[in-house]
């Protein structure tokens, strides 16, 4: 569990199992190598956010980058993050 805005959520890893496999042909389960890479550069980078400290008014900004942004809100929008 992780705070973002002041709000808590969580990785669903079950989710991200649906997300990367799929069954072949030949029934055997496959893993999407693409999808898989994605979604794990996805969630380091989430997971990895440093928020920049003003020295001057010596608290936290809220400025978030870009790829956080976009990273964050691709996740929840594929349920592999959800509020809690």
């Amino acid at each position: 569990m992780f705070e973002i805005l002041g709000e808590n959520y969580y990785i669903d890893l079950g989710k991200i199992n649906d997300s990367v496999t799929f069954n072949d042909l030949s029934g055997e389960t496959q893993i999407a190598v693409v999808k898989y890479e994605t979604i794990k550069l996805m969630v380091e980078l989430v997971c990895s956010e440093v928020e920049n400290i003003d020295e001057k008014m010596r608290m936290k900004s809220t400025e978030l980058s870009i790829p956080f942004k976009l990273a964050f809100n691709t996740l929840l929008m594929h349920k592999i993050i959800n509020k809690l």
